[in-house]
This record gives structure tokens, sequence and C-alpha cells, in this order.
């Protein structure tokens, strides 16, 4: 069996407009400031949703966050502040600190994570099958190679 011939480039930019258009008219910044009083951003919910893992350095909180440390002892000190996360000294290394959630904080990234995943009721609304073609695209792309060469282009 062939593979499907690659869509025309106008109609993966037409596409590609309505996913942005999709996702950016469903942004639950609004909603998470509201229930999280955390401030316009998202940074603040990114680290308490990555500190579920367990405890982290600011070093590891800045690189898995793609952000500077300066940014982010703001960030882990505006989290303390409101009593979200501590800082402990790291075990094997008294000069470096760990961040911690508090129980507060893993409510509150808990809280996060529960309004991040809910789908947009137009996306519940679709019917099973156009579910799970989407599913299957999505999947598909996610999958992907990010260096893949155009289709066509060699």
């Amino acid at each position: 069996m062939a593979s499907p011939s690659p869509a025309r480039p106008e109609v993966a930019a037409r596409v590609w407009s309505a996913m942005r258009a999709f996702v950016a008219a469903h942004d639950r910044r609004r909603e998470l400031q509201k229930a999280l009083d955390l401030g316009r951003g998202l940074g603040r919910v990114k680290v308490l949703v990555l500190l579920t893992d367990g405890p982290m350095t600011l070093r590891d909180i800045a690189e898995a966050n793609g952000v500077d440390a300066p940014y982010t002892t703001v960030i882990v000190d505006q989290l303390v502040s409101r009593g979200l996360v501590q800082r402990t000294a790291h075990p094997d290394d008294n000069r470096r600190k760990l961040v911690t959630l508090t129980e507060v904080g893993r409510e509150a990234a808990a809280l996060a994570e529960q309004i991040l995943a809910e789908p947009p009721a137009e996306l519940r609304a679709l019917a099973a099958s156009d579910l799970a073609l989407l599913e299957d695209v999505l999947t598909r792309l996610v999958a992907a190679p990010t260096n893949a060469p155009a289709p066509g282009g060699g």
C-alpha cells in the first residue's frame, strides 16, 4: 500500500493556524490565576508541577524550565513566601539547596494539574470517531522526528 501523499504547504499552514487558535482560545491562565492566586505568568505553576516528581535544586529547576538561575530564585522565593515550597540543605553539598513542595504546595500542584488536564467542552463534544482520528494524528505528530525533512524536500 502506498503512503498517503503529503498535504500542500498552504493546507498545513491553515491547520497549524487553527490548532494554535484553538489552544489559545482555551488558555487556562485565567483559571489558574483565579484558583491559585499566583500571578499572571505560568512560571510558578510550572515549578509547582515540576516539583511533584520530587525535590530539585535551583539549577535543576532553571534547566528544566529553560530560564536563568536569578529568575528561578525569584520564582522560588515567591513560592516560599506563599508556603508552597521550602528550601532545605542538599544532603551532599551544603552550598546547594533543595526545593521541595509543602503539603499546601502539593495541593496547589494537584489543582493546577487538574485544571490543565481538563479538556475544553468543544473537544469533549466531538464524536468518538473524530476524537480517535485526532488522537491518532496528534500521536503521530508527537512521535515524528523533529528534524525530519519536509515532504518531497529530500
